[in-house]
């Protein structure tokens, strides 16, 4: 029985039967391995998502993508969660936010030219840029903060920008591992340091939904304006646990929209699920309820995981995130070597993302997926505190 006014009951979770779904989550790992490591959440899916992809197979609409009304509906989205402002004529449908960020870069960049990335940050960054790209990835790590947090080092950025071969950045907001949401003023100094050095800014914003209770996301193109070289990428991929229906956007300015647009072939479009697109309308129309459902058993998970850390693993490095559903732990002072994941699947029986793959900052880090039941998550602490309490 799902909870008075909830659209799921997350204590009903049961592994028994997230076993039986084929998506990547629960098919990388044995079944006695409790799989905490990449972005996809336990609970079920959204009831009007649902009945929208249901009604497809029932009238057997399973062609190729059209897209129709998602640029609309992410407009209504927006300006309902962020008092965002987008003209949907300036959205392009692509499958996923990596292939906004290639398809970005190819655009609106030449080949070889330097790229900024934020480690430790999403890894799959590092090979976009530099294997589908053709671009160079230039690391400025992000900034510690005295409570153990991360900030933006936007004294970093002014020195990379000004480098001649640097001609993008990749913001990734809210941040992927650390949980990090940059402030409005944070978002103004990178839009200011950009159109000083000509730097196209692509926002990735993939988690911007999931921004928890004490911290609010501010689009970046809210602050940089419409004449900015700048475009975000978003999807309801994340937030409503829909990835593997391939459904992305790319909102880009006035400024640039009109490049993308002529650069970006046929087959990159067409790589967009119509499932997808399909799924993505729902969510955006239709999913506020389950999504805000979602946020408040994440910011429960996330107090659980906090108390729980503090109480019985008081060494590890940890500062709650503002939003998304990942907890990045510092584990060096365990003594486990650069990739602490490796003992704690082997003699814990937790999969966990390695933080070495993120980059600069990622060595002795492991990355934890708490968007699961509180039972769920308590069993990966219990196995967790005895590999590292001993």
């Amino acid at each position: 029985m799902r909870p008075p006014g909830r659209a799921f009951d997350p204590d009903a979770i049961d592994v028994r039967t997230l076993r039986g779904r084929l998506s990547a989550k629960y098919q990388a790992y044995p079944a006695d391995v409790l799989p905490l490591w990449i972005a996809e959440m336990d609970f079920p899916l959204a009831e009007p998502i649902a009945a929208a992809l249901h009604a497809a197979v029932d009238r057997s609409d399973t062609g190729y993508r059209s897209a129709v009304g998602v640029a609309q509906a992410l407009a209504q989205y927006a300006d309902r969660a962020w008092s965002w402002t987008i003209d949907p004529s300036r959205v392009l449908v692509l499958p996923d936010v990596l292939t906004a960020l290639a398809r970005s870069l190819i655009a609106l960049t030449e080949p070889g030219d330097g790229v900024v990335v934020n480690p430790p940050v999403y890894p799959p960054f590092y090979s976009t840029i530099a294997q589908i790209a053709g671009r160079a990835v230039v690391t400025v790590p992000l900034a510690r903060t005295p409570d153990g947090g991360y900030r933006l080092d936007l004294d970093a950025l002014a020195t990379a920008f000004a480098r001649p071969e640097v001609t993008a950045y990749v913001l990734c907001s809210p941040h992927n591992p650390t949980g990090t949401v940059p402030t409005p003023g944070e978002l103004a100094a990178v839009a200011e340091l950009a159109q000083r050095h000509g730097v196209l800014v692509i926002a990735d914003e993939i988690h911007a939904p999931l921004t928890l209770a004490g911290a609010q996301h501010t689009p970046y193109l809210t602050v940089a304006g419409d004449d900015a070289v700048a475009v975000s990428a978003v999807s309801a991929s994340k937030a409503w646990n829909i990835a593997g229906l391939k459904c992305a956007q790319v909102v880009a300015t006035r400024a640039v929209h009109r490049q993308l647009t002529e650069r970006t072939p046929i087959e990159a479009l067409f790589g967009t699920g119509h499932l997808g697109a399909i799924a993505t309308v729902a969510a955006y129309l239709e999913g506020d309820a389950w999504l805000a459902d979602v946020r408040s058993v994440l910011e429960d998970n996330r107090a659980l995981l906090t108390r729980s850390l503090a109480d019985r693993l008081p060494d590890v490095g940890y500062l709650a995130p503002a939003a998304t559903y990942l907890a990045w732990l510092d584990l060096r002072a365990y003594g486990l070597g650069d990739d602490p994941s490796a003992d704690l699947l082997a003699r814990g029986r937790v999969a966990l993302s390695a933080g070495t793959p993120f980059g600069p900052g990622g060595d002795g880090h492991v990355r934890v997926n708490f968007a699961t039941s509180a039972s769920v998550l308590g069993e990966a602490i219990d196995r967790m505190a005895r590999v590292l309490a001993g």
